[in-house]
């Protein structure tokens, strides 16, 4: 490679995806670049639902790390109000109040040792990059623009405004507009659903009482969802079809006449910023080309109905992250690398499917007073066909405020008292509770599973009811899933979760058991060549053991095989004498031949120790 600059990896964005995969990559020991064309973090907030999930992938890289985000959350308590509006003055159509069985949040609480939290990406990307700031091993380059990337015989060369970057492998997390994946020719499948506009202010006066989470407004004028955010800051969004609209040609003095109007004259309004984005369900034909790997937003897009833009994309660096370290300094054969996109599609895809739906279900409170997301899906793909998109801008532009308004216009019942007006709002509250897998998916943030050649997925694999359920999840082992939390004995070093307790290795499996003797026995007469077995005894370090076996399936002597990134990959519960054989079968003919090459993991070039090693030393 001939540019001066040179890097094992290079990420481009520094986005959420881009800053988790860097701090990932420096806790395993792996040098990085990182990219991003902005000089500040984002301030206009996008994401604000964090999963216990991602919080969990963030503590793998520290847990100061996670718990300073976490923190950043308001308690559960203030954010649990779901509400549909016709005014703010006006009596709610209906809520949904996501604490009103305490019997399901205590469950819930079980099965983490972090609950979904609300933290806007306005307060998330500063902490993410002070961390990037502060970790030897990531030098992180602000206002770089990558224009192209170039393959070469032994890397990547990304081309960048300040000249070119050399790297074993370049990571395209630049975003939903993505100059990597244009660069590379991938294109994105799916529809667009809707055009976004919305306006990030500050209200100290507006809801002085009970204040929800999301509030959904329809009124003849506007119609679209207020979210509420920390020290009494809100994003109010709306939609439009066109960008000659004011909503989008003209945002300050639209917000400016809309807040008031909306909201209330009586309450005051302080603009900090305004933005706009397409809504679209869309997914790369492609997550890889060669050594040029797309990750969170370049790969897929989500519509906001699920909250799985962000989280995705720390899922898909922390499936992303191991697989990197194993092909850099533990031999792994580069196929590793394909497996990537092999388990991740199916989830992304899932979750697509889940957003979508949420968009559209909300449509069971809307047809009734005639606002549906499916009426403005129509006339957002009328607009972008002949011969309304050959109209002249202006006269795009006034049509499309013509068909806003027309599509609201029904909404003024809602503020009737006729007869149709009280069947209206009553049947809309009706549909109201029916939203509930919109706003809780638990079943999807714990229970989304992996399959292909890493994983023993048998019939109760990826077909299981528990990997199938949205909104519950019932912890329990499962091919492919994610390791059912259990808490663990106080330690020294302050570890709580059994998830804590994975071998970080990629080319070490841990092995949960209540017989770890009987396990080491049988495995030290069979042969898993280059790949290490790491048995845990779970008796050792459970609180409460008796319900960790019953929930691993281990009570009959039997063992849950899971791999560095606390993935369940083989699973039985039967003991060791009938069972470790086909443990040692498995890992001889679908884990040893990845790292055939490998012997004692690798020596690790680096200039500095990481973050996390230098907090540990004395």
């Amino acid at each position: 490679m001939s540019p001066e600059t040179r890097a094992p990896v290079v990420i481009c964005g520094a986005g959420s995806s881009g800053a988790t995969l860097a701090l990932l990559l420096a806790s395993r020991g792996i040098a990085s670049i990182v990219l991003d064309r902005r000089r500040d973090p984002l301030t206009h907030p996008a994401a604000h639902v964090i999963n216990a999930r991602s919080l969990e992938i963030w503590r793998e890289i520290a847990p100061d790390l996670a718990e300073q985000i976490a923190a950043l959350s308001p308690p559960i308590s203030e954010i649990s109000l779901i509400r549909w509006m016709s005014s703010t003055t006006a009596p709610p159509l209906g809520e949904i109040d996501l604490l009103s069985d305490p019997e399901r949040l205590e469950q819930v609480r079980s099965l983490s040792d972090f609950l979904i939290s609300h933290v806007g990406q306005h307060l998330l990307m500063p902490v993410l990059w002070q961390w990037l700031d502060d970790e030897p091993l990531v030098e992180f380059r602000r206002g770089v623009s990558v224009r192209d990337v170039t393959r070469v015989e032994d890397g990547v060369v990304a081309k960048t405004d300040v000249g070119p970057i050399a790297a074993q492998y370049v990571i395209g997390a630049d975003g939903a507009n993505s100059p990597i994946r244009d660069s590379l020719g991938i294109s994105l499948r799916g529809p667009v659903l809707a055009r976004m506009a919305s306006a990030f202010f500050r209200s100290p006066d507006l809801h002085p009482d009970d204040r929800p989470l999301l509030t959904w407004i329809y009124r003849p004028e506007f119609a679209g969802v207020l979210i509420a955010h920390a020290d009494r800051h809100y994003v109010l969004m709306g939609t439009y079809l066109h960008p000659g609209q004011p909503i989008a040609a003209d945002p300050d003095r639209y917000w400016r006449d809309t807040l008031p109007a909306v909201l209330g004259e009586d309450n005051s309004y302080d603009i900090v910023s305004t933005g706009a984005w397409t809504m679209t369900s869309q997914t790369a034909e492609s997550f890889r080309r060669g050594r040029v790997i797309l990750v969170g937003d370049a790969a897929h897009r989500f519509p906001h109905t699920g909250g799985y833009g962000l989280n995705s994309g720390v899922q898909d660096v922390h499936n992303l992250a191991w697989k990197l370290d194993g092909v850099l300094t533990h031999g792994a054969d580069e196929a590793l690398l394909d497996t990537y996109e092999l388990e991740r599609r199916p989830v992304v895809e899932r979750f697509a499917d889940h957003s979508v739906t949420n968009h559209f279900q909300l449509d069971a409170v809307t047809r009734h007073f005639g606002a549906t997301n499916r009426a403005l899906y129509r006339v957002t793909r009328l607009m972008g066909r002949a011969p309304l998109r050959w109209l002249p801008a202006g006269v795009a532009a006034r049509v499309s405020e013509h068909l806003i308004r027309a599509g609201l216009a029904r909404t003024a019942v809602l503020s009737q008292e006729s007869p149709r007006a009280l069947r209206a709002r009553a049947r809309a509250a009706a549909a109201i509770p029916l939203q509930l897998s919109h706003f809780v998916s638990t079943g999807l943030e714990f229970g989304y599973c992996y399959g292909g050649p890493m994983v023993d997925v048998d019939d109760r694999g990826r077909e299981s009811s528990a990997a199938d359920e949205v909104v519950e999840y019932s912890p329990c082992v499962v091919p492919g899933g994610r390791l059912p939390h259990v808490s663990l004995i106080a330690t020294s070093d302050g570890r709580r979760s059994i998830l804590q307790l994975v071998n970080r290795s990629p080319q070490t499996v841990t092995l949960i058991t209540a017989d770890a003797g009987s396990w080491r026995d049988r495995l030290r007469s069979g042969s898993t060549g280059p790949v290490e077995v790491d048995v845990v005894d779970i008796r050792t370090w459970c609180v409460d053991p008796e319900r960790a076996e019953t929930l691993l399936g281990l009570d009959r002597g039997g063992a849950v095989a899971v791999r560095c990134d606390g993935h369940v990959i083989w699973s039985t519960e039967t003991s060791a004498a009938s069972s470790a054989g086909d443990l040692v079968s498995f890992l001889e003919t679908r884990w040893s031949p990845v790292f055939s090459t490998s012997t004692a993991p690798s020596h690790r070039e680096k200039t500095a120790p990481s973050r996390r090693e230098k907090e540990s030393q004395p």
